[in-house]
């Protein structure tokens, strides 16, 4: 069965569109309002949506986003709830494509057996783990085996090199590529072989190549334009919300912005 990811990447890929992608935490500013942002990017035109899961220790994220996931904490975010949140908006008639960006330790805890059939029955498409290596993927990849599994999507960075190719070996949906050295939410500190490495991920994959980290405009993705398959927006676009008291039109507004410039570069 086609995962919903897929259907949009052929969707876009059909029109000759760029995936634009954001990147938000669950449960801010609350579990309700988390649902409301949901809705007003679907409505805006995001074309997939990352939700992050809060955890004590995001070794991947840099200060916007570990502070966003500490806040969710504290507001007595958890999995249970999150996939709460999931099954009622689902039925609600949501359909875009939502990524659970998390850390592995969370799945673990929750048992991944169990952590599959809530993603499935919660309507969750996608999977980001960065703290699990290809290496130590099998155990949930077996999990991941059920039918209407979420699909996990692989990241890759300037220092995979070599092992790109076996990285992306029967890998699904998109690829997430970081574009610089270090964490998330370093503002346009893009790699001086970006262009290069990027270059060089196109040519092994057989699916999107998408861009993240440290990207606020679309202006920012001009000089890689012809190479990225898309961009995904996370420390920026939590700013945004922060900036703006979580307002769902203020979101709408940067997302329908950034989807539309995107696709006039």
């Amino acid at each position: 069965m086609e995962n919903r990811i897929e259907q949009k990447m052929q969707e876009l890929k059909g029109r000759g569109e760029k995936a634009f992608i954001t990147y938000m935490t669950a449960g801010l500013p609350d579990m309700e309002g988390c649902r409301e942002l949901i809705f007003a990017q679907e409505q805006a035109g995001v074309d997939v949506l990352e939700l992050g899961i809060p955890f004590s220790d995001p070794v991947a994220d840099g200060s916007v986003i570990q502070n966003a996931s500490y806040k969710s904490i504290q507001l007595g975010t958890n999995l249970p709830k999150v996939f709460t949140m999931m099954r009622e908006i689902r039925a609600e008639g949501v359909e875009i494509p939502i990524v659970f960006m998390m850390y592995y330790n969370t799945a673990l805890h929750f048992g991944l057996e169990r952590f599959v059939e809530e993603c499935i029955i919660g309507g969750v498409d996608g999977l980001i783990i960065p703290d699990l290596p290809l290496e130590e993927q099998d155990d949930l990849k077996k999990a991941l085996k059920q039918e209407g599994a979420p699909i996990l999507l692989e990241l890759v960075s300037p220092v995979s090199a070599g092992r790109i190719p076996k990285i992306l070996e029967g890998a699904r949906g998109f690829v997430y590529c970081v574009s610089g050295m270090g964490v998330t939410g370093q503002s346009g500190n893009f790699h001086r072989e970006i262009l290069h490495y990027l270059s060089e991920v196109k040519q092994v994959s057989q699916i999107p190549v998408m861009m993240g980290f440290g990207i606020e405009q679309a202006k920012d993705v001009a000089s890689v334009k012809d190479v990225i398959d898309g961009a995904i927006v996370g420390s920026h676009f939590i700013r945004v919300l922060e900036a703006n008291d979580y307002r769902p039109q203020a979101a709408a507004e940067y997302c329908s912005t950034f989807k539309r410039e995107l696709n006039l570069l």
